[in-house]
This record gives C-alpha cells, structure tokens and sequence, in this order.
C-alpha cells in the first residue's frame, strides 16, 4: 500500500481550476502522508517528470497521482519504477464536463465555481485513499511450455501449424480424420487467392499439407482427438489417444460441419430431383460428375423463415407438435421442435460465405459446358473485401445471370424444375426452368455439435453457451476476435465464423500469434486480455470461505476449479482479471492487491455528501465500466456535453466485479443514488468480460431486496447500458437518472 505519496496537478488539463489551490487543500487534508503537492503548468514534460523523479528520490515516495487528463492518454509516459502511478480525471469527468446548479457553463477565465472546486476536491481526495488501498501485485512465477497445440488439419490448421513452427514454437496438430486437409481437400477450386483476383483456381493445399508434414517442429497425429485438456494456459496438459502432452496454448482450427438440409425442405430439398446443398454441388464437380447445363443457384432463402418451414422439419411422427410449435405453445416435442429450427440461422450467418460460393460455382457451369447457364437469385449478395473483382468478372461473363428475387416455389415438372420468382429485376413475375437447383450450405462450427475441447474443468467439457453465436467459438466477437471463453484457446477459421479461405489464412495467423502471446505472458504472470500487461490476480481469503461456490459459477472463463474439499481452486493463467468473482463473494474474501473491496469502499465513503440536499443538491455515484462507459463518458466530454455536477464517476473492471457492499456504503454515507453503467448484454452483448453486465443485472434483484428492508427505494440503484460509440446518450441517462433523484428527494439515511 502506497504510505508517502506525490500529488501533481496538471494546469494545462485544469482549465479555469486553480492547481495551487487543489494542492493546497492536499497539505492540508493529508499531511505527512502526502509530503509532497505541486503543480505544473504542464504534467507530460520531460522538466516536470524529472521533478516528479526527484522528489521520488528525495521523499522517499512510493506513490505518485497524477491529477489531469483521463488515464486513458498519455498512460505511457508516467513510469516511475518501484512506484504506484494512478491518475485522477479532472479534465474530462470534472472540467470538460462540468455545468453547474442553475445550467449554466463558465467560460475561460472565469472563477472556478464553488461546486466545480467541490467536485475537484472530492476526485482528488478518492484518489489518495485510493491510492493508500492500493498494492503491488506480485504474480506468480513457473515455467511455460512452448508448444502450441493446433485442433484441425484443415486449411487453417495447417496454416497455424506452419505459423508456431516458423516462430520457434514446436508444434502438436490433431486431425479426427484419417488425412490432413479439411474442407478444402474437397474443393475443385478456391475463389481467387491472388492477383488479378478474378478466376477461380486449385486451392493450393497439398502444398500447405506438404509443409506441415515435412517441418521437424510439427508434430501431426491424425485419426485422433483431443480426449481432455487440463489445467491452465502455459501448463496444459493435453490427453491423445491415451497418452499425454504438455502444451503451453491451443488453437482452435476445427473447422464446420454442414447445417442438416431438411431444414431447406421448403426449397425442395428432399422432395424434387437435382435439387442440392452447395456442400453436394462442389462434390460433384470435384468428381467430375456435373452434368446440369442450366442451374439455378439460390441465395434468398426466405422461404425457410416463419411457420413454413415447421412441417418439414419436424418429426415426421408429429406433425401436429409441430403446429404447436409454430404457434410457440411449449411441449416437450415442441421444443425440441423449435430446437432443430433455430439452426435455420445459420443460413444468413453464412451468406457472405454462401454468396461467393455461388459465384464460384456459376462459374463451373460455364467452365464445364460452352452452353452452360447459371442463374444466381439472391436477397442480398454479400461480397467482401477483394471478392468485389471477382464478383464483377461474374457479372461480365456470358452465361451467368443475377437477379434480386423472391423466390416463390421450387417444383418438378418432368425432367425440368421450375423456379418461381417474384420482384426480380426483370420486373414481374418469372419462371425459370432448370436442370438443378442449388441451394446453399449453412455453415455450422463444429463446435456446436461436438465438445471438442473436452476441458477438464469445474464449469464442464466444452465452452459455455452463448445463443447468439450458434456455437461459434468466440469472446467478444467485436473487440477480440480469436479469443474464446477458455483463456489459452484461440479460435481460427470456420468454427469462429463464416469465411473464405483467404480470411481463413489470416485468422490462423491472429490466432497463433495470440497463443504465443499467452504463452509469453503466463511465463510472466501477466493477464493477456483485455487488460494486457495486468500483474494483478485474485487474491482469497479461504480462511471466511464458505464453499458456497458463487465464484466458481459465475467466473466467464472457467478460472476457478474446486479442490478435493470444495473449495475454490483458483488457476492464475485462465484468469482475465475481470473481478467477477470479487462481485460474487458475499463474503468479500476475494480481492486483487491494486483493486479491492475496501478501496471501492473507502472511495465511496470519502465523497462529501452534504446534509441538505434541497440547499446544496444530491450526490450520485457513478461505476462506470472501464470498457466501454468509462471512455464514453470521456468522448462525451470531449465533444462538449455536460452533466450534473452532484455526480462523482469511478471507473470498475467490469460492472461483473461490483459487490453489493458498494451500494451498502453509499446508502448507509447518504448517497442519494448509484448508476451502474456498463456494456450491453443479451442479445446485442458486447461485454468485453462476456457476461458482466448480465450478471450485474441479476445481483441488482438482491441489491433491492436489502434496499426494501432498509427502507430505502430500490430504483435509487439503477443499471444502463452503453456502447463505446453511444457517448452522445450518457448525459441523458444521468440527466434522467438525476431527475428521478430529485422527485425521491433526499436518501433516507442522510445526515446520520
């Protein structure tokens, strides 16, 4: 814990505040304890830090806060070693954002107001209890084995594979089937991997696979899988085909399996001749057995959507479940029912995918016959990135036709089918006859039929599941791809999501690249992600544990097993630093050295509360997720918009570490109300720690059962959400919030 610590003050960030004054007020609140208090016209330059180095040396300081601009610029230049750095927002959360009582703003060279110095005051002094709160982490040290084991011989498999090896690492590659090569093996052609990019060619994987098998640092065990994975990210250990080996980090390459086709039924499939998955299509060009000169490859598949759909999918031996199940009346048929047809979903995940591959296979038509046609039907053609050329070289080809449709029917008629469309852009209604139909392949990861990692841990075999993602091996889909629920495994390729084999190729490079990361930083005992760098780990009291195993259940990423007496068994490389489990304790037994209960706590019992709340107006604490709420709230400020200034922001891990205790403080100081804000969960989730906001939300049903039996209104505890990119709405969500706070008026508990 810091004991002498240097309080600086940045006048440039300060604006109209006075930095002499606010460090006046630090001598004199603080004393010994803070022996040194200055400001600096500006806190970043080299003659201020050489000053703050100095006065290190000289006082024998082992804390430094640094009060100015957000944390989140300029985090790089304050280094002082042996030292605790924090820093205290003034700028963005006090200066920036600042519009007092009557609404109105100051302007440069005005006094400071009395509540803006107020506000000042009160970062500052949570600051320096922070501070005093605060340890040094010291993580714990073991070897790390350096080898990365690969999950899939297909095109990604073998990319990562290639990639471990060639950065030193050796390497274990683990293929169920008999030969290496996946998917790909089967293709005839790939869309275009190279310059000009406008003509399909050979995939190039023999080559890939030749790679693999000749490289001495690859070791490839195929017909196998993965039977279990134990222990943690630098010390797996890794059972295959009976025997066991140690492994520092895994990628996950394994690939997808085709959506079962009867959900296409509705198209066709099953009941009219000719007409085929894309999956079945590719075979037979592979083989040579292509013999339809007119096909007709169709995209829309909005026919499949909505009640339609139910009779053919549905057990043929209850039809009428499956009418219920249209109807969403709930039986065990039914569900199971609803169950199969939920994968219909994967069809538009995989259109991007679906949408080159039909351009792809267009093309074989006319490769194979001078008079072959193609007719490609689609909703929405989705092509990215380079494929645009590709798609225009299609589009210029004799012999392949597009069109926007809305597909009405696919029927027999003799040796023909006929493809009834509407809204093309022919205009009106069309009918096309053809030899085959093709329709398109859901993509669907393997990891959603199969638990392929069989972890041996507390929280089961496989990844936790997550609706939206239909099996996808994912974290956070929008802010850390590669990254899965299981720290040390990094997903690449199809089992992540959708793509082409040109995506493949850099998914297996980002994956490897991270596995090699974690590797690297469990050797130090640092967190990989999102907190990077972070020495910090949980710390437990297991002297209070009461086995009532809320950590162990609630920890996203499977970092906490049980020992043979049931209580928590915590493996420090799995860990992501989130403090989910410090939230879950009711206990409190659980803290991280530079982030804890009673340093939250003291933070918030430190904030003025002032006995009127009519004369000298409320106080609201805001725990804003360091994520995604807390630089909201900074862009927010930067592009000029205000909020009330009786609120004090401090910034958590994740709303998943908040304890119940926190709102227990507030309540009891007299703090008229507390706004959790953090990421959005559900369906839309983007909570970088997977399901902190979620479980936030649910410990808010015990936090207002304790708030009634107090006697106090439970919506003065209220939680939002926010994207990083909905800066422009937060002063309306505190605007709102405070105005609820007003019309309550004063916390029951104020002024005792």
């Amino acid at each position: 814990m810091a004991e002498k610590i240097g309080v600086y003050f940045d006048q440039s960030a300060l604006g109209i505040l006075d930095g002499e004054e606010l460090a006046a007020h630090v001598t004199s609140k603080f004393g010994a304890s803070c022996p040194v208090a200055k400001a600096f016209p500006v806190l970043a330059a080299d003659s201020a830090r050489a000053e703050i180095r100095a006065d290190i040396e000289e006082n024998e300081l082992d804390g430094v806060l640094l009060c100015g601009a957000t944390p989140r610029v300029d985090w790089d230049l304050y280094d002082f070693e042996g030292v605790i750095v924090d820093r205290v927002n003034l700028r963005e959360h006090c200066v920036m954002s600042f519009r007092d009582a009557d609404g109105s703003v100051p302007a440069a060279g005005d006094d400071a107001p009395e509540l803006l110095t107020l506000m000042a005051k009160d970062y500052v002094n949570m600051g320096v209890f922070k501070l005093q709160k605060t340890g040094v982490p010291t993580p714990p040290e073991f070897e790390t084995v350096k080898t990365i084991m690969v999950i899939g011989g297909g095109w990604a498999g073998l990319t990562a594979a290639k990639q471990a090896a060639d950065y030193g690492f050796d390497v274990i590659l683990v293929e169920k089937e008999a030969e290496l090569g996946g998917k790909a093996l089967g293709m005839l052609k790939t869309a275009p991997l190279e310059y000009p990019y406008t003509e399909a060619h050979a995939t190039g994987i023999e080559k890939k696979i030749e790679d693999v098998t000749g490289n001495a640092k690859i070791k490839v065990i195929t017909g196998a899988r993965l039977e279990k994975l134990e222990g943690l990210p630098g010390q797996y250990k890794a059972t295959i085909k009976g025997e066991q080996y140690p492994v520092g980090a895994v990628v996950l390459a394994a690939g997808w399996v085709p959506q079962n086709p009867k959900v296409l039924g509705p198209m066709g499939y099953g009941s009219v001749p000719n007409v085929v998955t894309a999956a079945e299509f590719e075979k037979l060009a592979k083989t040579g057995a292509l013999t339809a000169k007119r096909v007709a490859f169709i995209l829309n598949t909005s026919m499949v959507d909505g009640g339609d759909i139910y009779a053919p999918v549905c057990d043929e031996e209850a039809p009428a479940e499956a009418e219920k199940a249209a109807e969403g009346e709930e039986t065990e048929k039914a569900k199971y029912v609803h169950k199969d047809l939920e994968s219909v979903r994967h069809l538009p995940i995989s259109n991007a995918v679906s949408s080159v591959v039909a351009l792809k296979q267009a093309n074989y038509v006319c490769d194979t016959f001078e008079d072959g046609q193609a007719f490609i039907l689609y909703d929405s053609m989705v092509v990215q990135g380079i494929h645009e050329r590709y798609y225009k070289a299609a589009q210029n080809r004799l012999g392949i036709m597009m069109s926007k449709a809305e597909i009405k029917g696919v029927a027999a008629d003799g040796d023909e089918i006929i493809v009834s469309a509407g809204n093309t852009l022919m205009g009106g209604d069309i009918e096309l006859a053809v030899d085959m139909v093709v329709l398109p392949t859901g993509i669907v990861p393997a990891t959603a039929k199969d638990p392929i990692m069989n972890f041996v841990y507390r929280q089961g075999p496989n990844f936790p599941d997550l609706d939206l993602f239909e099996g996808y091996a994912d974290s956070n889909y929008i802010c850390f791809p590669y990254e899965t629920r299981r720290t040390g495994v990094y997903a690449a390729g199809c089992v992540r999501q959708p793509m082409m084999l040109d995506a493949a190729e850099e998914d297996a490079i980002g994956a490897t690249l991270k596995a090699i990361q974690c590797v690297e930083s469990a050797n130090r005992g640092v967190a990989v992600h999102p907190r990077s760098g972070d020495l910090s780990y949980p710390v437990f009291n297991f002297v209070r544990c009461t086995q009532c195993k809320r950590c162990t259940e609630e920890c996203p990423f499977g970092a906490l097993d049980d020992d043979e007496k049931g209580t928590p068994l915590p493996n420090y490389s799995r860990c992501r630093r989130c403090g989910t489990c410090m939230g879950a304790c009711p206990e409190r037994v659980i803290s991280f050295d530079n982030y804890n209960i009673d340093q939250i706590g003291t933070m918030i019992r430190e904030v003025y509360v002032p006995d009127n709340m009519e004369a000298d107006g409320p106080r609201v604490i805001i725990l804003a997720c360091e994520n995604d709420a807390y630089p909201a709230l900074d862009m927010a400020a930067v592009r000029g918009k205000k909020w009330s200034p009786y609120v004090r922001i401090i910034p958590v891990r994740c709303l998943g570490s908040v304890n119940a205790i926190w709102v227990a403080d507030a309540m009891s100081k007299g703090i008229d109300g507390v706004m959790m804000l953090g990421c959005k969960y559900g369906d839309d989730y983007q909570c970088h720690f997977v399901k902190g906001s979620e479980i936030c939300n649910r410990r808010k049903d015990n936090i207002a059962e304790t708030l009634n039996r107090l006697g106090v209104e439970p919506d003065r505890v209220e939680q939002y959400e926010v994207a990083i990119d909905e800066y422009d709405k937060v002063p309306d969500m505190i605007e709102e919030f405070m105005q609820m706070i007003f019309e309550k008026g004063p916390n029951p508990f104020k002024g005792y």
